[in-house]
């Protein structure tokens, strides 16, 4: 036992001499294939080498770059079809900036088996005897290229962004429907380009286009509303009368359509056009109604039955109102957006003070206050027809506790178109014929009721000479009249008086053609105070000039006519107190200084017998 096992390391040491001296007679095979290869193919390319399925063992680096630029055709020959939609391009791979490099082939295949440890040689070399090797040949890819010709596709296909649009020329509405934005994504579509050149075959390239659509795209069925619209005028209804009479104020089509426009609204996710008012057009528009439509609110009028000591109704109350403006846009808006032709415009109403229903306890007007009667003997039909207008405008009138009255704003204009007639009115130095002569006949009386009814007078002006109908009684001439007249020259010259009692005042008018009369009645209640008031009468009299004679070349040959009177003239203070138990209300001077006025006759051309004219003062 002991011997054999001595004897076995031996054998195995044998064995192992064996094959250490097989493995190095391996490596030196090798080594010296490998040297054999090398000797036999310096400056060639090594067996089994091939690209493209070309063989190119043997080969020179030259002749490898010829004949792998002979058999490379794809720059060339390739294709490559850029699709968008139904519309393509056919490219090159070389337009693409694709480019064989076939010497750098070459050398990559010249390369092959010579690089790397002698581990490395000898596995690649064994390796190229057992089996063909093929290797990759080189491109070059000008991206730059590439994107050129992308950028030069972009400009075909690239398309802007258009919104719809709405607009109107004259009465014709014109509609452009929009169009979706088109975008070649150039980055995109390199990347796509790329993949299919690094697969050098033939093939279809879609082009990545971005497409963005316009808020608003088509624009046909507000565009055909706006023709509906502007088809015929758009009527602007008003609230109906006291009578129930319904009026509308028209506008045609030609100066609707400037007033027009078109907003885009948000519409269940997205947008719409829709048509509207340009409202500071519009708004514009509406203003320059203002002063047709609107209406202050007026006071009821009211007669003072005198039997029942009731108030009777004369004119109804005027309800105020006033043109909302904005409340009109939006109902005018409204109508166009239905297609409708008419729209009620807004207003804001306001009552009176004083209304239909109300009774003389509700104002306290429960009695005669005060009435006065002033006399107009030797007027013309178009003086008494001008004193009938001028009263007739205050006949009814309430006046509010602690409101003022302006005869000048009751009178408003005064002009043939209100009723009033040609008479003899002052002006300047002068009386000549004017419209409304006789008014003042009116004023003087308002002025004497509110005088001598102790209410608060504001402003007075008197005449510039003394007019004899103002000291006319029922039975003659008073002079202590003078000075008690009032002039209203509107709206230069203004009578004002206050009512500063607690009650409200009516006032009621009254004129006889018959009597030369013209009376004024105040109706209110009585607050116990007492008008105390004194008069010089005429003082610093001045005699009238002489008559003053003058040629109107209008009169007719041997035509004399008087166009004014003389009178005397001086200076009038009249005082006034009113008082309320024991106390001082009031205390008023009314000091007037009246012109000596002169006879002036007028005559035409060639009369005889007129005195030599004097001249004008």
């Amino acid at each position: 036992m002991t011997v054999h096992a001595r004897n076995r390391p031996s054998v195995f040491l044998q064995l192992l001499s064996a094959c250490g001296l097989g493995i190095v007679f391996f490596v030196i095979i090798l080594l010296l294939t490998n040297l054999g290869i090398s000797l036999v193919f310096a400056g060639h390319i090594l067996p089994g080498i091939s690209m493209n399925g070309i063989p190119l063992s043997g080969l020179s680096i030259q002749e490898a770059t010829r004949e792998i630029a002979r058999s490379y055709s794809y720059p060339d020959a390739g294709n490559i079809l850029l699709v968008d939609g139904e519309r393509s391009w056919l490219v090159k791979p070389v337009q693409l900036g694709v480019y064989l490099d076939a010497q750098a082939s070459a050398r990559a295949a010249y390369e092959a088996g010579r690089k790397g440890s002698i581990v490395t040689l000898l596995i690649q070399r064994f390796n190229l005897l057992k089996d063909n090797v093929e290797t990759q040949p080189t491109f070059i890819y000008d991206q730059k290229t590439a994107v050129n010709l992308l950028n030069s596709l972009a400009a075909v296909i690239d398309q802007p962004i258009r919104e719809a649009s709405l607009s109107i020329s004259g009465t014709e509405v014109v509609v452009e429907n929009g169009q979706s934005g088109r975008v070649l994504d150039v980055q995109s579509t390199l990347d796509a380009v790329t993949r299919q050149i690094q697969s050098m075959r033939d093939g279809v390239v879609p082009l990545v286009i971005v497409q963005s659509d316009p808020v608003i795209l088509n624009a046909d069925v507000q565009g055909e509303l706006a023709r509906t619209v502007l088809s015929q005028p758009l009527s602007l209804t008003l609230p109906t009368d006291a009578l129930g009479q319904a009026s509308s104020i028209q506008i045609d089509p030609a100066n609707l359509a400037p007033l027009l426009t078109f907003q885009k609204i948000a519409n269940a996710g997205s947008s719409a056009y829709q048509i509207a008012v340009n409202k500071p057009l519009m708004a514009g528009y509406l203003v320059s109604l203002e002063n047709d439509l609107n209406q202050e609110p007026v006071n009821s009028r009211f007669i003072f039955n005198d039997e029942t000591s009731q108030l009777d109704l004369l004119k109804p109350a005027t309800i105020g109102r006033k043109l909302d403006i904005d409340s009109s846009i939006a109902a005018i808006n409204q109508a166009l957006q239905n297609g409708e032709h008419a729209a009620p415009l807004s207003f804001t109403f306001t009552n009176p003070q004083a209304t239909d229903q109300m009774k003389g306890s509700d104002l306290g007007v429960t009695e005669l206050v005060f009435a006065y009667t002033s006399y107009f003997r030797g007027s013309s039909a178009d003086r008494i027809q001008n004193i009938k207008t001028a009263s007739a405008r205050f006949h009814g009138l309430l006046i509010a506790p602690g409101a003022i009255l302006s005869m000048s704003d009751e009178l408003g204009d005064i002009s043939l178109d209100n009723g009033y007639a040609e008479a003899l009115i002052i002006l300047g130095d002068q009386t000549i014929k004017g419209v409304g002569g006789g008014v003042c006949q009116v004023s003087t009386t308002l002025f004497r009721t509110a005088f001598y009814g102790g209410y608060q007078i504001l402003e007075r002006h008197p005449h510039a000479y003394r007019v004899g109908y103002y000291e006319q009684t029922s039975t003659g001439h008073n002079q202590k009249l003078a000075g008690l007249d009032a002039t209203v020259f509107v709206p230069l010259v203004d009578f004002k008086f206050k009512n500063d009692t607690p009650y409200w005042l009516l006032l009621e008018t009254y004129v006889s053609s018959s009597n030369y009369s013209l009376t004024w009645k105040f109706y209110s209640t009585k607050d116990g105070r007492i008008v105390d008031y004194s008069s010089t009468g005429p003082t610093n009299i001045v005699k009238s000039p002489d008559p003053l004679y003058r040629e109107n070349p209008e009169l007719p040959q041997g035509t004399k006519k008087q166009v004014d009177w003389a009178a005397e003239g001086a200076d009038v203070t009249v005082t006034r107190t009113v008082t309320k138990d024991g106390v001082i209300l009031h205390q008023n001077r009314f000091f007037t200084r009246y012109e000596a006025w002169r006879d002036v006759y007028e005559y035409g051309p060639g009369t005889e017998g007129i005195p030599t004219p004097t001249p004008s003062p």
